[in-house]
């Protein structure tokens, strides 16, 4: 983008250079000081509005935005000052020039200098204030040497450049957006993909754990028809829902909860762990920080039933509540023995 621009600049300053020259290869006559005037304005203008940035411009970064892409739009106050200069210059050129020497070179380079100028204006994303140049242009020109020979020494052409310009500008921003769109679908495509592949990857380690975990057990259950030890069933049971907890709640374990909750149901308690997405957004460090608190708070607790919830909430990361033992499932009768709130690790 930046060659193409480059190219662009040194065109227009052939242009300009090309212009100028004209204005200043004039027969004696006529007035020179106000003739350099006009070159010396069309050359400041062709500068302004060529190298005339808006630092507070921020592209926009939707791809379905419909707003221009391709590079940053003229600011205002320099399209205003090139509509001054396309209303000056005309003036200043017929001022300096003998009535019976208006149609001559020297005397028409407006007609194509002010042209060039507003083609820059509308490749700089400002088409409206480049036809109202040429609509002055057109005016000017008119009442210094009539319609028909403006149109016919340069006039045509200056109107033919800025409807190409703005032809130009159109398609360029038109595939300036479809590039960012297919560069956004590839983004999400790429996304999309290593999302499935850490899905695949976790799937596959949760097979291994489990196949780890229950493998042996399983095997036992098999060769025995069922008929296990204590031992067994309660090595079992422990299998059972460590394969429970790593399905509900993965987020929330790491070898000291795993140890913590192991210890509890091996003198009896139940634990029940959920995740519901409350811990999706912590980092790793924010993560083992509320998992170290659920390892103390497990090891400090003798209550017989534990459930351990995540859950949505821009306060409270965990939520720990024990019981006791009323009878046979959760009761009125059951005590409240522990009740913990973790805090969301502060940022």
């Amino acid at each position: 983008m930046r060659s193409v621009r480059r190219v662009l600049e040194v065109i227009a300053l052939a242009f300009t250079a090309y212009f100028a020259v004209r204005g200043l290869v004039r027969p004696e006559g006529g007035d020179l000081g106000v003739a350099l005037a006009a070159v010396g304005l069309y050359v400041a203008i062709t500068l302004l509005v060529l190298l005339a940035v808006d630092r507070d411009h921020q592209p926009p970064v939707d791809p379905d935005d419909d707003a221009p892409r391709a590079g940053r739009p003229l600011p205002w106050w320099a399209a205003l000052i090139a509509l001054a200069g396309a209303a000056i210059i005309p003036l200043l050129v017929t001022a300096a020039t003998d009535e019976a020497q208006r149609t001559a070179s020297h005397a028409t380079w407006y007609l194509g200098a002010v042209g060039a100028v507003m083609t820059i204006v509308c490749v700089r994303h400002r088409p409206i204030s480049a036809w109202i140049g040429i609509a002055i242009l057109t005016i000017e020109s008119s009442a210094a040497i009539g319609l028909p020979a403006a149109m016919s020494l340069g006039l045509v052409g200056s109107i033919v450049w800025v409807t190409l310009a703005q032809l130009l500008m159109i398609f360029t921003d038109r595939a300036y957006r479809d590039t960012a769109r297919l560069a956004a679908l590839q983004q999400a495509t790429s996304a999309w993909q290593a999302t499935q592949a850490v899905r695949r990857l976790e799937r596959r380690r949760r097979v291994q754990y489990a196949l780890a975990v229950a493998g042996p057990i399983l095997s036992r259950v098999i060769e025995t028809g069922g008929d296990l030890t204590d031992d067994e069933r309660t090595e079992a049971r422990l299998a059972e829902g460590r394969l429970r907890d790593e399905l509900r709640g993965a987020r929330l374990l790491d070898d000291d909860v795993r140890e913590a909750i192991a210890a509890a149901r091996l003198r009896g308690a139940t634990v029940t762990v959920f995740d519901e997405g409350g811990l999706d957004d912590l980092t790793d460090a924010e993560l083992e920080e509320v998992r170290g608190e659920l390892a103390r708070t497990l090891e400090g607790t003798d209550a017989a039933r534990i459930i351990i919830r995540s859950a949505p909430d821009p306060q409270v990361a965990l939520t720990i509540v024990g019981r006791s033992a009323g009878g046979d499932g959760l009761s009125d009768e059951d005590d409240v023995l522990l009740w913990r709130e973790v805090p969301r690790p502060t940022r």
